[in-house]
């Protein structure tokens, strides 16, 4: 969390929380939701410039309620989920592939789900900002159990290290990454929310 940010929640406490304006999609990227969007059930323009989206990754954040959001200074803009509250991406490096978030926090993955629709979801540990229930202006860094949905362009390298057999409509086995060998397990999108304690679309 921003410095600058933190100040300006101690100087204006009491400022109104913002619900639908802005969302996340399936391949990371923050959208912004105008008044047309929002009444039509739209998916909202992409935020192209760089500098803000820097900004929004670096203050994102969720409460006690499993409702995620973006503290822009003072207000507090809660964020629609088109899927789950992370987006997972696959990059190569020096030191082998890592496994990061559309924020560029690290995943340390405890498994894979894949669901009926052959989305592959990556759980596991992950570095969170959690805000505190009592004092609005608080936040607690945290590494904690979530998921992330695999962005499509990563199936493909997800499916190399990957050994499935089918089960009904969906898919189990085994992922292997950095030499550990890791389950995959079925799930219905519709459990996710309530298995991972995150709230699609917060609302007022």
């Amino acid at each position: 969390m921003d410095e600058q940010v933190l100040r300006s929640l101690i100087k204006w406490p009491n400022v109104p929380h913002c619900f639908g304006w802005l969302a996340l999609d399936r391949r990371g990227q923050w959208r912004m939701r105008d008044e047309f969007a929002q009444a039509n059930q739209l998916p909202g323009n992409v935020i192209h410039h760089i500098t803000l989206n820097e900004f929004i990754s670096r203050n994102y954040a969720h409460d006690s309620f499993g409702r995620f959001f973006f503290q822009n200074g003072p207000q507090r803009v809660f964020v629609t989920l088109d899927a789950t509250p992370f987006i997972a991406r696959i990059f190569p490096s020096e030191i082998g592939p890592q496994l990061l978030t559309q924020c560029g926090t690290e995943i340390k993955p405890q498994g894979a789900l894949s669901d009926e629709k052959g989305n592959i979801y990556i759980t596991g540990l992950f570095q969170q900002s959690l805000s505190d229930q009592l004092d609005g202006a608080v936040f607690n860094k945290i590494e904690s159990l979530s998921v992330a949905l695999l962005h499509d362009h990563d199936l493909d390298l997800f499916s190399d290290q990957s050994k499935v057999m089918e089960d009904a409509c969906s898919f189990r086995g085994s992922w292997q990454w950095k030499g550990n060998q890791l389950p995959i397990e079925p799930i219905h999108s519709s459990e996710l929310a309530n298995r991972f304690n995150f709230i699609k679309a917060p609302n007022n």
